[in-house]
């Protein structure tokens, strides 16, 4: 199966991003395909260059960074919400890119099932 996972939420103020990720993972692990992960409203926080959580808590950013290099997952950040949070080109890590609702909208088109972490 083919899946698109939406994530809403930012990485260390909700468990939607953690959950996300361990989806994704355990998704993989059963043979089946990410199309793109796309990150939306403050789950576009989770592609910030600029975080530094401390060294015995999870990095969220890391763990997405390597899932998508691993697998090839298409981590997409949404233009318009980013720029409402000061997620830009400058600061975006590796990994991320940046664009727009029609790469949610192909999501819908591409994948089997859309999933969607927080509210």
């Amino acid at each position: 199966m083919k899946f698109g996972i939406l994530v809403n939420e930012g990485p260390y103020n909700h468990q939607a991003s953690d959950s996300a990720f361990q989806f994704a993972k355990a998704a993989l692990e059963k043979g089946h395909e990410i199309f793109r992960v796309f990150f939306y409203y403050d789950g576009v926080n989770n592609a910030t260059s600029l975080g530094q959580p401390p060294s015995d808590d999870r990095n969220v950013t890391k763990n997405w960074q390597k899932l998508a290099e691993d697998h090839k997952v298409d981590l997409v950040v949404c233009v318009a919400a980013g720029l409402r949070r000061g997620i830009v080109d400058g600061n975006l890590a590796p990994g991320f890119r940046i664009s727009g609702l029609g790469q949610l909208i192909e999501s819908g088109i591409q994948a089997d099932r859309i999933v969607t972490f927080g509210d």
